[in-house]
C-alpha cells in the first residue's frame, strides 16, 4: 500500500484552534484553510481575530470566529455547543510573565494555570462529546514543559502537565479513536514572546536550525490533523531547531560545547 497523495488533505474537517490571532495559533489555522479545512477560532484580540478569519477565506475556507477568554468554563461550553461537529482541536492559546516562583502572587499563578491548562481541559470536556471517529486533539506545549525553567517555573509547571495529561487522554480516549498529540515549540519569534526574551545573548545561535517561525509549526500541526497521522498517539513532536536535542549543549564558532 502506497500512502496517498491527498493523505495530507483536510477537506470536510471542521477544526477549533484556540487563540488564533496571532503567532502560532494564526500561522496554524491558515494552514489548516490551506489544506482545505472550515477553521472555527477564539481570541480575545478581536481586531487581530478578525483580520486572521478574512485571510482564511480569502483562501476559500469557512471561518466562524469568537472572542472568548479560553479559562472561561461556561462561555467555553456555549460556544462549542452552538458548532457542528467537531474533528480536529488545538489547544494553542496560553501565555505567561517573567518572575521567580517566590514572587508570584496568588492572583498571576492562577492566570497562568487557567490559561495554559485549565483552557486546555475547558475545551477537551467541551468539544469531545461532538467529536467525529478517528477525530484528533492536539496540544500545544512548549520546550519548557522537558527541562527547567527559570523565571517561567509555573509556566513550565502547566505545560508539563499538558503534555502528561494527553498522554493520559490518549489512551482514554482510544475506544472512540480520537488521538491526542502534542506539538513542543521553541526558538520562534512571536508577538507573545516579544516581552518574554530575557538576556543579552542571541538564543536561536546556540541551536541547531537556528531561530524559527510561526509559520514552522505549522506543518506539524496539518500531519496530526490529517489521516498520515492515524496511528500516532500519545507523543510530542517537538518543533524546536534541535533545541530538545541538545539538552544543554549549545552551538558555538568552535562547534558544539556544554
Amino acid at each position: 500500500m502506497v500512502l496517498a497523495k491527498d493523505a495530507f488533505r483536510l477537506d470536510g474537517k471542521n477544526i477549533i484552534v484556540t487563540g488564533a490571532a496571532k503567532g502560532l495559533g494564526e500561522a496554524i489555522a491558515l494552514a489548516y484553510a490551506n489544506f482545505g479545512a472550515s477553521v472555527f477560532i477564539c481570541d480575545r484580540d478581536a481586531d487581530n481575530m478578525e483580520s486572521v478569519a478574512q485571510r482564511i477565506r480569502d483562501l476559500g475556507a469557512n471561518c466562524v470566529t469568537a472572542v472568548l477568554d479560553v479559562r472561561d468554563t461556561n462561555a467555553v461550553n456555549a460556544w462549542v455547543a452552538d458548532l457542528p461537529r467537531i474533528d480536529v482541536l488545538v489547544n494553542n492559546a496560553g501565555g505567561t510573565f517573567y518572575s521567580w516562583v517566590l514572587d508570584v502572587n496568588d492572583k498571576g499563578q492562577r492566570s497562568v494555570i487557567d490559561e495554559n491548562f485549565t483552557s486546555v481541559t475547558n475545551f477537551i470536556r467541551a468539544c469531545v462529546p461532538k467529536m467525529s471517529e478517528g477525530g484528533s486533539i492536539i496540544n500545544v506545549t512548549s520546550v519548557e514543559a522537558y527541562r527547567a525553567a527559570p523565571g517561567f517555573g509555573i509556566y513550565g509547571a502547566m505545560k508539563a502537565a499538558v503534555e502528561h495529561i494527553s498522554r493520559t487522554l490518549a489512551l482514554e480516549l482510544s475506544p472512540r479513536n480520537i488521538r491526542v498529540n502534542t506539538l513542543a515549540p521553541d526558538a520562534m519569534h512571536t508577538p507573545g514572546d516579544e516581552t518574554l526574551l530575557v538576556g543579552d545573548r542571541d538564543y536561536g545561535a546556540t541551536l541547531a536550525l537556528g531561530w524559527g517561525s510561526a509559520d514552522d509549526i505549522a506543518g506539524a500541526a496539518v500531519f496530526l490533523a490529517s489521516s498520515a497521522s492515524s496511528f500516532i498517539t500519545g507523543t510530542t513532536i517537538h518543533v524546536d531547531g534541535g533545541s530538545d536535542a541538545a539538552r544543554g549543549w549549545r552551538k558555538t564558532e568552535n562547534g558544539w560545547e556544554p
